[in-house]
């Protein structure tokens, strides 16, 4: 399954040409055009890299919508049902080449970075955690998205979830520090998933104490992975019942 859902990704260089060049060109737009007019207290290229990390990431795991959807609506589940492929194993393959293109896109990202200046100084141990919570996001956002397809009526309406992912950084601590915000926004941009995600990687990247951050990080991605999984199973029990 994994396999298959890896071939259909690279049938459509489209989509997947977008979601590697989406992030870096954000990347380079909030670096060169917006970057010299925000304070962070550093290089802006090396505050932004995490939090561009963290979208291009919800947007890679947003695409298992998209390609649920297509499965659920196209015919191709009841052959599967006939050989005796069970529901989980058709969506770990979409979760599973989610992580492969994420790994894809993150290299893509990382080696943009590098080529402005970004310049981490993680040790084996921040790079290992760092991977570690980028991973569990993206575990968590892919069964999330597998969910999310099942729900759907159909593609168009499931790439409306690459929306709602491509949004949560903006009001975080990916591109400026929460402290700019208006006071009302405060509060949901200090305790949503991606702002723990992000201030984790930060921290894990430019060798700076972390805190809480990966904890909360890891206790987010892992109630949404927990929610996702159970609500994914259920789901596919009602779609194919």
């Amino acid at each position: 399954m994994t396999v298959r859902c890896v071939r259909l990704s690279a049938r459509n260089p489209d989509a997947l040409l977008t979601s590697l060049m989406l992030p870096v060109m954000l990347m380079l737009v909030f670096v060169y055009f917006f970057g010299g007019a925000i304070d962070t207290g550093t290089a802006y290229v090396t505050y932004v890299v995490p939090g561009v990390l963290v979208l291009c990431a919800g947007y890679g795991a947003a695409a298992t919508a998209v390609g649920v959807s297509n499965d659920m609506t196209g015919g191709v589940i009841d052959r599967f049902r006939s050989l005796d492929v069970g529901g989980t194993s058709v969506l770990a393959g979409h979760v599973a080449a989610s992580a492969v293109r994420n790994a894809v896109a993150t290299a893509a990202v990382f080696g943009a970075a590098f080529a402005i200046g970004f310049r981490p100084d993680a040790g084996a141990a921040g790079w290992a955690a760092a991977a570690g919570v980028l991973a569990a996001y993206v575990l968590a956002f892919s069964w999330l998205s597998a969910a999310v397809g099942l729900l759907a009526r159909s593609p168009e309406a499931a790439s409306g979830f690459t929306f709602l992912v491509l949004f949560l950084p903006y009001p975080s601590s990916a591109f400026v520090p929460v402290e700019t915000m208006p006071d009302w926004l405060h509060g949901f941009a200090e305790h949503q998933p991606v702002t723990p995600v992000i201030e984790a990687l930060r921290g894990l990247l430019l060798d700076r104490p972390v805190g809480s951050a990966p904890w909360q990080a890891l206790a987010w991605c892992g109630g949404i992975l927990a929610v996702s999984v159970v609500a994914s199973a259920a789901l596919f029990r009602r779609r194919t019942a």
